[in-house]
């Protein structure tokens, strides 16, 4: 059973129906803006793991995601993140993997240990259960993807997936960014453009796809990433295994 406790946040599993429900309304919140939508629920939510990032000073949800455990590349069709790539280069891949997903921080909490503590939760995850992929979607708010370009240059330049895991293009709307783009990145503005979450996985040695998708339902563009445990950095490693305890 995970719980973690770093500073005044604490990480842990969601036990009851109302903990998930309460991750539901927290993505809500964050991916629609409106806590009055219809509530972000998919059927995906009833066979993954939810971890909850909590204010132990007023058991605040500020942070949730989920987890789907894979056996191999053999289930990759199974995860919600085939539904928009094609995926079969992943097949071959013989180590456990996890697809991390709905991964989202309260708008009106900007901690940065909030994104610290759930990194060291995943990290305690991936250790006990000896996963060698992490992967999922990483989505930039909005559709317009003229607001990204200079993120998505520098994702075409430095951190494009290795051939032999490369997903194709399956959505019905995507931004081939890899052939459209063919300016240099303004690294700030690169930066500054790319969500905390897929920044933390680049750090780590991440890799995306060469298309975004298109997701008018969330309001969102979002890209394949994935990250080989074994190719995490040392020093990185050694820290986030500090962070987790």
């Amino acid at each position: 059973m995970l719980t973690l406790t770093k500073g005044r946040y604490t990480a842990r599993f969601a036990e009851t129906s109302a903990d998930v429900e309460a991750a539901q309304r927290l993505r809500t919140l964050s991916f629609l803006g409106d806590p009055g939508a219809p509530l972000d629920a998919d059927a995906f939510d009833a066979v993954c793991d939810h971890v909850l990032v909590e204010d132990t000073r007023d058991g605040t949800l500020v942070c949730c995601f989920r987890m789907l455990p894979l056996a191999a590349g053999h289930e990759i069709d199974r995860s919600y993140s085939a539904q928009f790539y094609e995926l079969s280069a992943l097949r071959s891949f013989e180590g456990r993997m996890v697809e991390m997903g709905r991964f989202c921080i309260h708008p009106a909490h900007r901690d940065g240990d909030i994104l610290r503590v759930a990194w060291a939760a995943m990290t305690r995850y991936v250790d006990d259960t000896g996963v060698e992929m992490l992967f999922g979607c990483s989505s930039f708010h909005g559709t317009d993807a003229a607001r990204y370009h200079d993120a998505f240059a520098m994702l075409k330049e430095r951190h494009l997936a290795p051939r032999r895991w490369l997903p194709r293009v399956k959505a019905p709307r995507v931004f081939r960014y890899a052939q459209a783009l063919r300016r240099a990145p303004d690294a700030k503005r690169a930066m500054l453009g790319m969500p905390p979450l897929l920044r933390t996985y680049l750090l780590m040695g991440g890799w995306v796809s060469d298309h975004a998708v298109v997701d008018t339902q969330l309001n969102t563009l979002h890209v394949f990433t994935g990250l080989e445990i074994g190719s995490i950095p040392a020093a990185r490693k050694r820290l986030l295994r500090a962070t987790a305890g």
